[in-house]
């Protein structure tokens, strides 16, 4: 991988990892004590920091820098999480989106993103310089309480907590220091060693070895026999501590364990080190409970003896009392945590999405090709052939839909982007609205996941604004004082249905009615459905809204809505009840690329109905007799309407004799339409409509058959709303007249 390639996956999981920052930090405003959510968003500040630090990359290291250390001060329980310091790390959550926008850019901040910059870390800086000053006057208050604890030691220490770990059950230190025989002939006293231990921290209480004196007859006057037992209260690192006998080291025997929260810190640390392989005494260098001289001494040792001979490091470090148990323990289980991540991000791999298009766009020419080939075998009557190109067709269906199921991607990372649209719009309207979440693994095609956020937005901040009341007209009408906004998807008969509802007042019909009639848009005696009238709201700059908000209001969005949700070959359909609540219902198709469509012809003319729409095919002849009046069909005791498709298209030529009626379902309306003659399934590549035609309703798109001729594809939902706005026009002109 060269530079720009790893600064490109630098830029994605920076990216991601803002994502799931941002979702933890909403997490945390219902459940602050959550300590998993506080960990992984230290872990993602860390690890951006780290990562940026990499490429040089100053501007996001010193901004995420003063982050991360607010985060550690919440993640140490010195700083408590609340809803302005949410607020906050949301804010800077934003701002380091814009630091790797320009990262991808290739720019540098501007001056106003470095005065944002310097805002936020003056922010941050607050919550540090409160809790420093806090813990300075806590520092202030403590030499009496410390002072007692040195005098009542005993008392302090049965009143901690054994860990478990063994030596250290204190929240001190504790040094254990045999010195060498040779120390006075080195010109050292180790007494001064000890009075320089004083100044790094408070020795609480030392107890003199003399097991090593021996016999008056025997003692060496130059020989040092003493050896101390020190319990240190301190707050430096070990290294530092080990640093006073740096000059002794050598021919001394020293063993500094760490304090009991000492190894709860040490354990924490290795639990948030980031994700990367590294050996047992890397993890521990790291976390700070063994030193550099430490592990040296134990490599060395452990070089001098046999292979067979030797233990594992983390054995040794326990056997000689250099690392608790429990911390090595840590250690170990980080390793094999690690091992396990690595091997499974070993089985995913990053594909450009320019890739999978063009993938799909070579299968469907597949597609085109192989029909082809099966026409001219069959004009060739040549049966090897046959089933050969049968065959063919068979592996390349297999091959399209593993190609499709690569596209094909869960809506709940979209889902979850609302939750911070909701927090956000309900603090600027003064609302208290909960978003609940349903249908989040449902899974869509890629492009239509990523058109159809602009849409969604539109309708949740309509239903936040418009649908869901004010807390006290909620509660004057026996509601709770919370609202309930509700995103949902699910698959439904070929589709994908997402569904924005709300628990708030719902549609007035009349009001939007009586709208429309003063726009012009419908006439007083024109006779229109609940359903019909709701779908008013979708036209242009329509709004029946009192007044109007920087959020809605101006009639614009809607119509916006529906024209994006078309150009998807979706549809949007309104459910209200009035006091209750609304609920919008958006029905897409499962893919925009290649489906399994049925091939039917009128006159000279071959047309495509997506095939999960097809119920069945009837032959209009046998239920032609008393059974079809006008454009209705008995259908075994059911009315069903439909359309002549050859009328409706304007197709030239004899109508046959035998006539066929395809019964086609879309949502709850199901409908027949007229056709020719009934060609199959056809595998169908969508191909999009020029701009000249894009404005033909009833026809979604086009493929190319395998004669090379054209087959136009049907948008039956647009073929309905067409006929049922003929059928209005036609009822209220015989009204009228």
């Amino acid at each position: 991988m060269n530079l720009d390639d790893a600064l490109q996956t630098f830029i994605i999981e920076g990216r991601e990892l803002l994502e799931h920052m941002e979702d933890a930090l909403l997490h945390l405003e219902h459940a602050p004590d959550d300590m998993d959510s506080i960990n992984a968003i230290f872990r993602a500040a860390h690890t951006i920091k780290g990562s940026a630090g990499l490429f040089g990359l100053n501007f996001v290291v010193s901004f995420t820098h003063v982050a991360e250390s607010v985060l550690d001060k919440v993640r140490s329980n010195e700083l408590t999480i609340d809803e302005p310091l949410v607020a906050l790390l949301l804010e800077v959550c934003d701002h380091l989106g814009r630091l790797l926008g320009h990262v991808a850019d290739g720019s540098l901040p501007d001056e106003d993103t470095e005065t944002v910059s310097q805002i936020l870390i003056g922010r941050l800086n607050a919550y540090l310089v409160i809790q420093s000053s806090e813990s300075s006057t806590s520092t202030a208050a403590v030499p009496t309480t410390s002072k007692r604890s040195v005098t009542t030691f005993a008392e302090a220490e049965s009143s901690v907590e054994s860990e478990g770990g063994g030596a250290v059950e204190t929240d001190n230190w504790h040094l254990s220091l045999r010195f060498g025989p040779d120390v006075f002939r080195n010109g050292m006293d180790p007494l001064s060693f000890i009075r320089y231990l004083r100044t790094l921290g408070t020795i609480v209480r030392i107890v003199t070895i003399t097991d090593a004196i021996p016999k008056a007859s025997e003692m060496d006057a130059e020989s040092c026999y003493l050896g101390f037992e020190i319990n240190f209260k301190s707050d430096t690192d070990k290294a530092t501590i080990e640093s006073v006998f740096d000059f002794v080291r050598e021919d001394s025997l020293i063993h500094i364990l760490p304090p009991r929260s000492k190894i709860s810190e040490y354990i924490q640390f290795i639990h948030d080190l980031p994700e990367a392989e590294m050996r047992l005494g890397e993890i521990l260098l790291q976390c700070g409970t063994l030193t550099e001289t430490e592990l040296q001494r134990v490599l060395q040792n452990q070089a001098t003896e046999g292979k067979a001979e030797q233990k594992p490091i983390g054995e040794v470090l326990v056997d000689e009392r250099i690392v608790q148990p429990s911390v090595v323990a840590a250690a170990l289980e980080k390793q094999k945590q690690v091992k396990e991540t690595k091997t499974a991000e070993a089985n995913l791999i990053r594909v450009d999405a320019v890739k999978l298009d063009q993938l799909i766009n070579l299968v469907g020419e597949l597609i085109i090709a192989g029909a082809g080939a099966n026409m001219i075998a069959q004009r060739a009557a040549m049966v090897d052939m046959l089933e050969a190109t049968s065959t063919i067709s068979r592996l390349v269906e297999e091959v399209r839909d593993s190609a499709l199921a690569l596209r094909m991607v869960q809506i709940g990372a979209t889902f979850n982007r609302f939750q911070r649209v909701v927090r956000d719009v309900s603090k600027e309207l003064g609302k208290d609205i909960h978003l609940e979440i349903s249908g989040e693994d449902t899974e869509l095609d890629k492009t239509v996941v990523e058109r159809i956020g602009d849409p969604l937005t539109h309708l949740v901040r309509n239903s936040m604004d418009h649908g869901i009341e004010p807390a006290d007209v909620r509660l004057a009408r026996g509601k709770p004082a919370q609202g309930t906004l509700k995103l949902n998807a699910y698959h439904d008969a070929g589709s994908i249905m997402i569904e924005v509802s709300d628990d708030g007042g719902g549609l007035n019909r009349d009001k939007i009615l009586a709208k429309a009639i003063e726009r012009g848009l419908v006439k007083p005696e024109q006779q229109l459905s609940d359903n019909e009238i709701y779908n008013l709201i979708f036209e242009a700059g329509f709004s029946t809204a009192d007044a109007v908000s920087n959020l809605s209001g101006r009639g614009v969005g809607m119509d916006v809505v529906r024209r994006n949700i078309q150009a998807l070959r979706g549809t949007v359909d309104i459910q209200s009840e009035l006091g209750k609540g609304a609920t919008m219902s958006i029905r897409l198709p499962l893919t925009l690329a290649i489906i399994d469509g049925f091939l039917v012809g009128v006159g000279q003319s071959t047309y495509i109905i997506p095939l999960d729409m097809v119920i069945e095919c009837i032959e209009l002849g046998e239920w032609s007799q008393g059974n079809v009046e006008g454009n209705y069909l008995n259908l075994r005791g059911e009315v069903l309407p439909f359309i002549r498709l050859r009328k409706h298209f304007e197709v030239e030529g004899e109508s046959v004799k035998r006539e066929n009626v395809v019964v086609v379902r879309y949502g709850d309306t199901k409908v027949g339409l007229v056709v020719d003659r009934l060609l199959g399934e056809f595998q169908t590549v969508i191909k999009p409509l020029g701009k000249v035609f894009s404005q033909i309703r009833g026809i979604g798109g086009f493929t190319i058959l395998g004669t090379g001729d054209v087959a136009l594809i049907l948008d039956v939902s647009g073929l309905l709303r067409q006929v049922a706005q003929q059928d209005a026009t036609e009822v209220a002109g015989a009204l009228s007249t």
